[in-house]
């Protein structure tokens, strides 16, 4: 496994330090701090940030995604059939195979995109990043 690997797949831990592994551009309305929410797009602006800034993980929070019916079902019919599969007469077992054929793409989207973790991130320059995706640092 390379270094990138590797870097790509931690879990970052609050007081971390962590590096920015892409150049960002923030861009929108800004809203001075202590300003009303109606006074929102004041200003507009745009910001970027350089990759290979530095600074230390502030807050970490996992998302978990909710759960589809195709999924729970996904899971009820597997179980059924790992644990009875044996046991069930040959046409019964074969539906239940292509029943969970059918939902194994549904399964395999919600394994991939099970957890999200986002970050709050205090950067050297004085900048936070908040609810930034995990991914978008690496150790530094």
């Amino acid at each position: 496994m390379t270094d990138e690997e590797d870097e790509g797949s931690m879990t970052l831990n609050v007081g971390q330090r962590v590096r920015l592994r892409a150049e960002l551009r923030l861009a929108g309305s800004v809203t001075p701090a202590g300003e009303p929410a109606e006074d929102a797009g004041v200003f507009a602006a745009s910001l970027a940030l350089a990759a290979g800034i530095e600074g230390t993980v502030e807050r970490v929070e996992e998302h978990h995604r909710r759960q589809s019916h195709e999924v729970r079902e996904y899971q009820r019919l597997k179980s059924l059939l790992d644990d009875f599969g044996h046991q069930m007469p040959a046409a019964s077992r074969k539906q239940v195979e292509e029943q969970v054929g059918a939902l194994e793409e549904e399964w395999v989207a919600y394994q991939r995109e099970m957890l999200r973790v986002t970050v709050r991130v205090r950067l050297d320059n004085g900048f936070i990043l908040d609810d930034a995706p995990e991914e978008a640092f690496a150790s530094a």
